[in-house]
């Protein structure tokens, strides 16, 4: 993850513990499921350009649930975890450190009135609602997931996308672009640190 991709990741955070009520692990990565896969739809391109894997209570990305053990010192720099009591059980809410504020600068507009429209739809939801938003029936997660079949697997972007949509081949060309661009930038990455 580059420079902007974890300055945008820890404003997200920061975005949806501030914007929506009860914001613990399952509800953000619900919502940030949700926003990258709407946004692939509109653009061709995801916000975080995180791998989500089709786990059995939804998708699941990878590289932020290795991280919510143990923040990193960037991310902890800006929220904590607490206990919040929700009527007979108690959630482990995300909750941003006093004095941080979200910083857009890292987002398109298009981005960003994603993002509120998510947070304004969810923003009292529980996570056990988040989880039969993202297991709607012939959804990208249940495709993959097929009744635990496709466990741990990828969800590929693509399958947000229907089949008959008008502009399909487009936004996948631009999903390839993306993702050579991203593979050469990785690969010259490596090369600089070899």
């Amino acid at each position: 993850m580059n420079d902007i991709e974890r300055n945008r990741l820890i404003n997200l955070i920061i975005f949806f513990a501030e914007n929506t009520l009860h914001c613990g692990k399952i509800k953000l990565f619900k919502l940030l499921y949700l926003l990258d896969f709407e946004h692939f739809c509109i653009t061709g391109k995801s916000v975080t350009n995180f791998e989500y894997q089709a786990w059995k209570f939804g998708p699941v990305p990878v590289e932020l649930m290795e991280e919510w053990e143990e923040f990193g010192a960037d991310l902890l720099d800006k929220v904590h975890v607490e206990p919040e009591k929700i009527i007979d059980f108690t959630l482990q809410a995300v909750k941003v450190n006093q004095g941080v504020r979200f910083d857009e600068d890292n987002f398109t507009p298009r981005q960003l009135k994603l993002m509120a429209k998510l947070a304004s739809r969810y923003k009292e939801t529980r996570s056990p609602v988040m989880i039969d938003v993202t297991h709607e029936i012939n959804g990208a997660w249940d495709k993959v997931w097929r009744n635990g079949v496709g466990a741990h697997q990828v969800i590929p972007y693509e399958l947000a996308i229907s089949d008959d949509a008008p502009a399909r081949a487009e936004l996948l060309s631009i999903a390839s672009e993306q993702a050579m661009y991203r593979a050469a930038l990785q690969a010259e990455r490596r090369l600089a640190t070899a």
